[in-house]
């Protein structure tokens, strides 16, 4: 139980302003129709002053601590997942998602390039269920990306991360920070992630 309500309230995070809008609309139309006897307008703008400081904290979601498991079934959490002082790349994808393969096959074709570049570091993270999750290893050994691959065969980092296509990929500041998501993939995609890298490594601002 303990668990489904951090997800779901990692899921309000990402949709803070729009649950916030919403919210404040429906009080504000109501208003009129609530007994003052239950709410007056002290205990409103007591609300309205509470919303704010959701909003001002959820404007930085960090990554969440969950499990996940190394392709040889060792289990390791994404505490773990860390590039000190650099940004980091997580990609969501699975071994029967042709557009993920051969994003990753794209990026591993630049990547060396990137690290040298810019610093970043690139976590591929399978979502492959337990069916299919033994099948990971071989599968990454016969493509021999350079990036570290992890699996999240229980889907908690996947329900954590409100990942619901692949690919998925999100970038991530050197606090932790998740500050810029997509999903599907494009021809050409990489050269728009890398020099929103450079613009995070200069200090910028980066957005969804």
């Amino acid at each position: 139980m303990l668990k489904q309500q951090t997800y779901l309230f990692l899921s309000i995070r990402r949709n803070n302003y729009i649950c916030i809008v919403q919210v404040i609309t429906f009080l504000v139309r109501n208003l009129k129709c609530v007994n003052p006897k239950i709410i007056n307008m002290k205990s409103f703008f007591g609300i309205l002053a509470f919303l704010a400081v959701i909003a001002v904290t959820a404007q930085t979601n960090t990554l969440p601590s969950v499990d996940l498991k190394k392709p040889d079934g060792s289990v390791i959490s994404t505490d773990s997942i860390s590039n000190p002082g650099k940004p980091i790349i997580i990609s969501f994808w699975a071994t029967w998602c042709k557009p993920c393969v051969k994003e990753l096959t794209t990026f591993a074709e630049v990547y060396e390039e990137w690290q040298e570049e810019t610093g970043v570091k690139l976590y591929a993270i399978s979502i492959d269920d337990s069916r299919t999750f033994p099948n990971v290893a071989s599968f990454v050994n016969g493509r021999d990306w350079p990036f570290e691959v992890l699996c999240d065969p229980n889907a908690d980092f996947k329900r954590a991360m409100n990942v619901n296509l692949v690919p998925h990929t999100f970038i991530i500041d050197a606090d932790k920070n998740i500050v810029w998501q997509h999903t599907s993939f494009t021809e050409g995609g990489e050269l728009e992630l890398i020099e929103l890298i450079r613009k995070l490594n200069r200090g910028e601002k980066i957005s969804e």
